[in-house]
């Protein structure tokens, strides 16, 4: 294994697995059903979040949350880490996620990491450096976006770093600002802090990708979003201001609660607010699949494959030392 010291010295270290995905694609379900098959053999494995938006504590209807009749007597980690006022932090995810990986792997138990965040599964998968900050150029940069207006840094982004500028939401002013930042610092691409050869972080690792039909997620996706509304996202978030949400840097920012929010404030229809989640879901999953497509480690498979956990299973009974 790689970087050696991150990791527990023990004889037989269970193989670290992913399940990745589009949002939609039953990723928590079939990591649930992993984990259950993989403990009928005879062995343990419990999931470690990487999904950046259910680490808040009380972001569960918007964020998709598994509730704890869906995670099938598993053990669940990294969820409701975070408060909603808080920002958000790859960097601190990914010591938080490594550290919990570690010390399950020290126990004999298979870490089974979830989610559909691509930066956070990879900065926890792969060797990941994190840039500094300067406030005083990030400071000078948010008063050129309101001064000069998001298209301009986005031009301005896609000169330096075209692949950055069209997978990054122009929308999402704090990435937006974000990539800039790393680009002037250190005058390489907001993606070059995840290394160019893609090293593993550890070895044997098993990348378990699922895919949906376009035409079918984009159908499930939306019927989703309608049952979150009428799960109560909206009442979920009014419950949230109290504790933040407005003044929360991500969590105010996320699909769905920022929807829900201008609901509440009279700026936005019910109707309006489902569409435009819909919208930014649907659009979110097409990154979300550009991003891991890219990985040409993963072992993709059909999401309603009626032998999907069989092979799941296989796969890591293959990667076992």
């Amino acid at each position: 294994m790689s970087s050696a010291a991150n990791l527990p010295d023990v004889a037989h270290v269970p193989p670290l697995v992913a399940v990745v995905g589009a949002t939609g694609t039953g990723k928590t379900g079939c990591a649930v059903r992993l984990a259950q098959r993989l403990e009928a053999q005879g062995l343990s494995a419990e999931i470690v979040n990487a999904d950046a938006m259910q680490l808040y504590r009380g972001m569960d209807i918007g964020t998709a949350k598994a509730t704890e009749g869906e995670r099938g007597g598993i053990e669940h980690h990294l969820l409701d880490v975070w408060e909603v006022s808080r920002e958000a932090s790859v960097a601190d995810y990914q010591a938080m996620a490594r550290a919990k990986i570690v010390e399950l792997q020290a126990r004999g138990t298979i870490p089974i990491l979830v989610g559909g965040s691509g930066l956070y599964v990879s900065s926890v998968l792969y060797e990941f450096e994190f840039p500094g900050t300067d406030p005083a150029l990030r400071d000078e940069l948010e008063k050129r976006l309101e001064s000069e207006g998001r298209e301009a840094l986005v031009r301005e982004l896609a000169t330096h770093d075209p692949l950055a500028a069209v997978a990054i939401d122009s929308r999402n002013s704090r990435r937006l600002i974000r990539a800039l930042e790393v680009v002037t610092l250190t005058g390489k691409p907001f993606g070059a802090g995840l290394d160019a050869e893609r090293r593993r972080w550890q070895d044997g690792v098993v990348i378990i990708g699922l895919h949906t039909d376009r035409e079918l997620l984009v159908e499930r996706l939306d019927q989703r979003v309608e049952q979150m509304w009428k799960d109560g996202l909206v009442d979920e978030a009014r419950g949230l201001i109290a504790h933040g949400l407005r003044e929360g840097v991500t969590a105010s920012r996320a699909i769905g609660y920022q929807q829900a929010l201008a609901v509440i404030d009279g700026e936005s229809s019910d109707a309006e607010a489902q569409e435009s989640t819909q919208a930014l879901t649907r659009r979110y999953a097409r990154r979300q699949v550009s991003w891991f497509r890219r990985d040409e480690s993963i072992t993709w498979f059909d999401s309603d494959d009626a032998a999907l956990i069989d092979s799941a299973s296989a796969l890591v009974a293959g990667a076992r030392p």
